[in-house]
């Protein structure tokens, strides 16, 4: 599934979760990252895999690896 409009996935991580943030703030949210490293893909450049460090880093739970969607559950709380 895609991410909502003016949102922009940020990363999925080994714990299941992916993080979200707002779309635009890739600038902003690059201070919270303290190392980076390509664990994949070398040859694609900017495509490559990162395994990224980061502290602090103020993002959202979206998609876990129970099966929790934040998108359709915002869809389906807030629907008219």
């Amino acid at each position: 599934m895609g991410s909502p409009q003016g949102f922009e996935r940020v990363a999925l991580v080994p714990d299941g979760r992916e993080r979200l943030s707002i779309g635009g703030a890739g600038a902003v949210l690059s201070r919270f990252v303290k190392k980076v490293a390509i664990v994949a893909y070398e040859d694609l450049g900017t495509e490559a895999i990162r395994r990224l460090e980061v502290e602090d880093f103020p993002a959202i739970v979206v998609n876990d690896c129970h099966g929790g969607d934040l998108y359709e559950e915002g869809m389906t709380r807030y629907a008219r």
